[in-house]
């Protein structure tokens, strides 16, 4: 599969790391410039390529930047993906801390509804609620006690499907979390976030989460 990844932070950098471990073919950039990539590259095998080039050609196209970066990206930058390519968005608002006041998003949009419109194509909502470190360490084989479970969010049952059989392969289970617009359920400061439950769990707090967020993943006032 041809995956192409926009962002080469934490979890962008360890999901090009493992994509390319099971054999998928990588194209990955960040804001800076493919030469900034050159060890993650070296070390991968990903080739490192201008942000305008990461979808090209390709089945998946993660997104993982911060969501102040969203609206900065180039426009087009989805261009050229393969028919039926699959939009992942890994992001979380964090108005406080990076981010800074989103009006949409504190007017009750979910986040990835908001990138999703940003970006003009539909995303599936993954990997938001996991470490970036245990992508690398806590995968398990299928049916393995106490495997971590990641929801996923989206409004097309394929493109979800794909999203869950890629979590499958990285050693992770899949749990459907409903449609975009619920996507809310697994936001920052929900019991699923960063809670790293098996597929049971995952549900169970799903079910659990409330609408309103906490105050401190609420923008202050300057």
């Amino acid at each position: 599969m041809r995956i192409g990844i926009i962002g080469a932070g934490n979890i962008g950098g360890n999901l090009t790391r493992r994509f390319t471990a099971l054999g998928h073919e990588v194209s990955v950039a960040n804001s800076r410039g493919p030469e900034t990539l050159a060890v993650l590259a070296q070390e991968t095998g990903a080739s490192a390529v201008p942000a305008t080039e990461a979808a090209k050609g390709a089945d998946v196209v993660v997104v993982t930047i911060p969501e102040k970066s969203v609206p900065k990206l180039p426009a087009g930058i989805l261009e050229g993906m393969a028919p039926g390519a699959v939009v992942i968005d890994t992001g979380n608002y964090y108005p406080q801390q990076r981010d800074g006041k989103i009006e949409e998003i504190e007017n009750g949009t979910p986040e990835s509804l908001w990138v999703a419109g940003q970006l003009g194509h539909p995303v599936v909502k993954a990997f938001n609620g996991i470490y970036a470190a245990h992508l690398l360490t806590e995968g398990k084989p299928a049916g393995s006690p106490g495997r971590i479970a990641l929801p996923v969010a989206g409004d097309d049952a394929t493109a979800k499907a794909v999203v869950v059989d890629l979590l499958d392969q990285l050693g992770f289970d899949g749990v459907d979390a409903g449609v975009l617009a619920d996507s809310w359920r697994q936001q920052p400061g929900t019991p699923v976030y960063g809670a790293e439950l098996d597929a049971e769990g995952v549900t169970r707090a799903l079910a659990e989460a409330k609408p309103e967020r906490p105050a401190e993943f609420l923008a202050t006032e300057q």
